[in-house]
């Protein structure tokens, strides 16, 4: 198979066997055509010749018509062509209007990515997918005609495969739900520990166990989750915004948009008698296992914006106006101890303790903190720091003594400047309303007594309205959002790294230096997970990078359609949450090796995962000109042919025009308002002739100006239906602003795939050809569906408003990654509307006569959107049946049949203005339906209604049956982990790359004075991996008098005394290398305790010997697994028992080295080893 690049279409020499195909297809048709003619088959087939007119003349040619601009008029020989394309000898028989469904044969089957092939004959030149294409069809369905230039370009099909092919596999935790099912409960942040997720939602908690993810749900399932994998759920809250974990208490605090911090108890799902046994369900499949436990009002009515617990275990919290509060952990320890009877105590006894850190850093009314909203808070364990940030600004604090350290601009230069928070009714930007409003109206006056032509009298009122709504867009896009910070996270060498809105990302010091600054993406950074020595980095456009702490790119690939808006590693997979609310997993060895087997095995097995649907469409357009239907043209119409369909969708053109309505619906656009009393109208009369709320259900709409497009869905298919979203663009006058001409458009997921439809009306008249084209171009660059649409409640709400020039930064709202226009990345576009194509090249006598004989193939030669098509310079790739109707273009209102074509003054030629054309997922004429080619269309029905009157147009209909290949999420999840479980080699590179290197610490047990200091020495003992450490305290005791430690009790997230300072607390080992830690004892004697924010008791802090014991946790790169040395640290106020204490201190010197206890186990892993929590067995 040889391929010849020209005209931009390949050609291809055949095969044999591909002949012989195309030979046994023409021979088919032959044989029919010759039964049905009696026509000698042995003998050549010469084009019929179109049958004499009869003597009967409608008209003289009309006096407008210029042969010499649409070129020779050809005249009607006695052999004449009557076929799809000029170059073949095929023909289809001109006096069958509707061939029967046996007339066709079966499509042959052709291999994926198998691409057409020319056959030669003597009639000329023939494709054999445009034979296949427009002579054959399955049983009951009508050939098709495919337009040039498809499939490259923006017109490409987009690709898809049953495991994406530049990505690693994604672990489908949570896949895409439907965005109407999530009302209320969408996901905003995600936290991770251990084996557990855990996710804030708009109405509670959910956590998943990773663990249990392979098995299939318990009980019911709510609608959205249906594919997730097993969750727990927490009790019905107010919106969660920020989450904290603790491990050390068990608890996940979390922040509400009601100002209340609520904690959870992590293995409240998990323990014996906890309800999880019984399996007890909430009714929505999610079993209800958790119980909420100390809670209390942290910010009066503002929202909880920003948590952090500190290396001291106090929580911080952030909210509107730049209020910071404390809240120290031993007045929540003394909560958590009271009695269940005592709630409403506890409760209060934290409410009162909090520290406000505003309050004491301002002096004399002077703040020099910005009053803006604490957006993100990060504790920086390293060196016992906690940052807080608004948009603009930073704030740097010590977590032991929560002193103001620093106050800089994300510049990194100092603030001095004081701010305040503006007045409760203060507004820095004039209303946009009002703003447009009064263009508005000065516009009108300024233009009312010139003219009352319409476009004098709304061309200021427009323009005004457009200039204000883009000067705010732009503002809003540029000024306000182009360089704010986006995201804060803490590397695990300590350095702070921010992402900011511009795609930027900048690296600082634990002292807020400023030391690098990288940018990989134009896009705005959501957030950044780190986790090793790497950072992983979720962008607005869904992409995901991999960077390394010295800033280097490592990988890069699209996570999600849409933002990735919070990340977590749990299990040695990094999760990443999408606005949509769909979570999915990647490895941390990703990008590896370890991807290309899974995605190789995966594809393998894809006929185990692929579930097939099959569903029938009904579209239907007509240009209704101002008027109303009645019910019997609706039925005729649409009712007749619903019986067997799933889905509808409706577009209406010419609703109602008028120049003031224009006018109005121009502003009314501009600030993202649409609709009618006419079109709701019609939305309303479709619904009763559709059974409405019994039968069907509307899912969306659509109104421009006189353009009009509505859906409604059977009910048993409307659960799988949803993501619906609106778009319109004007291509009409005063250049491309009023809506008489363009396109409104819905774009919807059915059965997990993206389905989009277009009600169009192109420019008029006959020689508009090239404006006609460029219409649709327009269309089709730049429709963007940008708002959800009009629902079944909605009347005339704001789907969407006109878009902006796409010039103008969305910040993500559009396929960054590729460049690609909207349309190009759906599965199926279905095209409709009043195209306004014309016949060329012919009289209106000469059509009115061809008509009347139907001899619709011969008018099919003079179609311009035809013509146009074929030569790939409109609705390239698209495909659009034969046509066997009359042209539904221009008929006399209220006369019935053919003689109501137009036979006034001006005597239009009739044409077929009103068409419904689609692309599917194939790339070729021929494929079978799959993963890789998941939506697979044929029309079974394309005619129009002629027998209504109301119009001067005749209403158009095209029913499709598609069928939709999609994956089965449970069964995907189960043979994925099945091949990590049984894959040798994945195994192999598993365990040589995710087990964590040896280490040794210098001594396992301390002694420290009074403000005394000792170093600690870990080393890598690697040769070839890096290992990161992290210490933590696992609790305080008191030694008794005879020598004993009390019970050990811990403070949040495994936090410090306040006597105690380790540095550094968390760090990267390089191969071979021993790093110094410093343990110190800090005299610190006095404590304080608040009440309302202020101090009000002050007592020495008791001077008892204590004891702590270290945690010092070592992690590799690619793994959460974590080997653990254990350090006891004991401080002695009484230098007496540290003097006769019997440990022998040989071989130590120094003031450091002789308060370091002999090690009594000089193991290399002495301690405990915590494995990967995610149950890899070959780890």
């Amino acid at each position: 198979m040889e391929e010849d690049e020209s005209d931009g279409r390949s050609s291809f020499t055949t095969t044999a066997s591909d002949t012989s195909a195309a030979d046994a297809v023409t021979k088919s048709t032959k044989n029919r055509n010759s039964t049905k003619s009696n026509t000698n088959p042995a003998t050549p087939i010469p084009s019929p010749t179109p049958p004499n007119r009869k003597a009967i003349s409608y008209s003289q040619p009309l006096s407008n018509y210029n042969p010499a601009a649409l070129g020779p008029t050809p005249r009607r020989s006695s052999h004449r062509k009557h076929s799809l394309d000029d170059d073949h000898s095929l023909f289809y028989p001109h006096y069958i209007s509707s061939p029967p469904p046996s007339f066709f044969p079966h499509h042959p089957h052709i291999p994926p990515g198998h691409h057409s092939h020319s056959i030669s004959g003597s009639g000329g030149s023939l494709t054999l997918n445009t034979a296949i294409s427009e002579y054959g069809g399955a049983p009951g369905t009508l050939p098709e005609f495919t337009g040039g230039g498809g499939n490259t370009g923006i017109f490409r099909v987009p690709v898809r495969a049953a495991v994406h092919p530049t990505r690693p596999p994604a672990l489908e935790l949570r896949p895409h739900p439907l965005r109407e099912t999530q009302a209320g409960s969408f996901l905003r942040a995600l936290a991770a520990i251990g084996n557990q997720l855990w996710a804030a939602s708009e109405s509670g908690l959910r956590m998943w166990n990773l663990s249990d993810m392979w098995g299939p749900r318990a009980g019911g399932v709510r609608r959205g989750d249906e594919d997730s994998a097993p969750f727990y759920e927490t009790s019905r809250t107010s919106p969660v915004i920020c989450l904290a974990v603790d491990q050390a208490g068990g608890f996940v605090w979390s922040g509400h948009k009601d100002g209340k911090i609520r904690s959870w108890k992590m293995d409240a799902g998990m323990a014996p008698g906890s309800g999880l046994e019984d399996r007890s369900s909430n009714g929505n499949g999610c079993r209800r296992t958790f119980t909420e436990g100390l809670s209390w009002q942290a910010h009066a009515r503002d929202p909880v914006l920003s948590m952090v617990i500190t290396s001291y275990g106090d929580i911080w919290t952030g909210s509107e106006g730049g209020s910071i509060r404390v809240w120290p952990w031993d007045a929540i320890v003394k909560s958590l101890s009271l009695t269940v009877e005592e709630t409403h105590m506890s409760a209060l006894l934290v409410e009162r303790s909090f520290i406000d850190l505003r309050n004491q850093v301002t002096v004399n009314g002077i703040c020099p903190l910005p009053a803006s909203d604490i957006k993100f808070m990060v504790a920086d364990k390293c060196k016992s720091k906690v940052w807080t940030a608004t948009g603009l600004t930073f704030a740097l604090w010590d977590a032991r003594t929560r002193e103001l350290l620093k106050v800089f601009s994300i510049d990194g230069r100092d603030e001095t400047r004081v701010e305040a928070l503006p007045p409760p009714n203060h507004e820095s930007q004039p209303n946009l309303e009002d703003e447009m409003k009064m263009k508005f109206m000065a516009g009108s006056v300024s233009k009312k007594e010139k003219s009352n032509n319409f476009f004098q009298r709304s061309r200021n009122a427009l323009i005004g309205a457009a200039d204000a709504v883009r000067r705010a867009a732009t503002k809003s896009a540029f000024v306000e959002d182009n360089r704010r910070i986006g995201a804060v996270s803490v590397g695990a060498d300590g350095t702070i790294w921010t992402g900011f809105t511009n795609g930027s990302l900048v690296q600082w010091d634990g002292s807020g230096t400023r030391l690098l600054e990288v940018q990989y993406h134009v896009s705005s950074i959501q957030c950044i997970c780190s986790f090793a020595d790497r950072l992983w980095i979720g962008y607005a456009s869904g992409t995901i990078q991999l960077i390394d702490l010295l800033g280097n790119l490592m990988g890069e690939w699209v996570g999600h359609s849409c933002p990735v808006i919070a990340m977590a590693i749990a299990g040695s997979y990094l999760f990443s949450l999408a606005h949509h609310g769909g979570i999915r997993g990647w490895h941390l060895t990703s990008p590896g090796p370890v991807d290309d087997i899974l995605r190789n095995e995966l594809a393998r097995r894809e006929l185990a995962y692929t579930k097939m649907e099959e569903i029938k469409i009904l579209a239907g357009t007509w240009n209704v000109g101002q008027e109303k239907a009645g019910p019997d043209s609706l039925i005729s119409w649409l009712g007749s042919a619903v019986s067997d369909v799933g889905l509808v969708v409706v577009g209406l053109q010419e609703v109602e025009m008028g120049a003031g309505f224009l006018a109005m619906s121009a502003a009314k656009e501009s600030v993202g308002l649409e609709g009618s009393n006419n079109g709701q109208w019609w939305l309303d009369a479709i619904g009763r002739t559709l059974d409405e709320g019994t039968t069907f259900q509307r899912v969306g709409s659509r109104q421009l100006a006189g353009l009009l497009i509505g859906s409604w869905a059977r009910m048993n298919l409307r659960p799988y239906i949803g993501d619906v979203d609106a778009a319109a663009i004007a291509t009409g006058a005063l250049g491309r602003t009023i809506g008489n001409k363009g396109a409104v458009g819905l774009r919807m997921r059915v059965y997990d795939r993206t389905m989009c439809f277009v009600n169009s009306h192109f420019a008029a008249h006959l020689d508009a050809v090239n404006k006609r084209n460029a219409d649709f171009d327009f269309i089709y660059r730049g429709l963007s569906f940008s708002r959800p649409s009009v629902g079944v409640q909605g009347t005339q709400a704001g789907a969407t408003s006109v878009q902006l020039h796409r010039a103008v930064h969305t910040n993500g709202a559009q396929s960054e990654s590729t460049g690609m226009p909207e349309l190009s990345e759906a599965d199926l576009i279905v095209f409709m509307g009043d195209f306004n194509y014309r016949l060329h090249s012919i009289t209106y006598d000469e059509a009115r006569d061809m008509i009347s004989q139907r001899c619709f193939d011969w008018l099919r030669d003079k179609d311009q959107l035809r013509a146009e098509m074929k030569a790939g310079r409109v609705f390239q790739g698209m495909r659009e049946a034969q046509i066997t109707f009359p042209p539904t273009y221009k008929f006399q209102r209220n006369v019935p049949g053919l003689g109501g074509y137009d036979s006034g003054e001006k005597k239009r030629i009739p044409a077929w203005c009103d068409r419904i054309l689609y692309r599917d997922s194939r790339s070729i004429s021929v494929a079978d339906c799959s993963l890789e080619c998941p939506v697979v269309a044929s029309i079974t029905q394309y005619d129009a209604c002629m027998d209504t009157t109301e119009s001067d147009h005749k209403p158009v209909r095209c029913k499709f049956n598609v069928e939709i290949a999609r994956p089965d999420e449970l069964v995907k999840r189960q043979e994925y982990w099945q091949i990590i479980e049984s894959d040798e080699r994945i195994r192999s590179l598993l365990q040589d790359t995710c087990s964590v290197p040896e280490t040794i610490v210098s001594t396992n047990n301390i002694i420290l004075q009074t403000k005394g200091t000792t170093i600690l020495r870990i080393t890598n003992k690697s040769g070839e991996r890096i290992v990161v450490y992290n210490i933590i305290c696992e609790g305080v005791g008191i030694v008794k008098g005879d020598g004993n430690v009390s019970e050990l009790s811990s403070r949040g997230s495994f936090g410090f005394p306040t006597w105690l300072e380790v540095y550094p607390v968390t760090g990267i080992i390089q191969p071979n290398q021993t790093i110094e830690v410093t343990i110190h004892h800090e005299d610190f004697y006095t404590k304080e305790e608040f009440i309302d924010g202020t101090p009000q008791n002050w007592w020495c802090e008791d001077t008892r010997d204590k004891e702590v014991v270290l945690s010092v946790n070592m992690t590799g790169t690619n793994s959460t697994d974590t080997t653990t040395h254990r350090i006891s640290v004991r401080h002695c106020y009484s230098s007496k028992e540290l003097c006769n204490d019997k440990t022998d201190l040989k071989g130590t010197s120094g003031t450091n080295q002789r308060n370091l206890l002999q090690r009594t186990d000089i193991n290399p892993l002495e301690g405990s080893k915590v494995p990967d929590y995610i149950p890899l067995r070959m780890l």
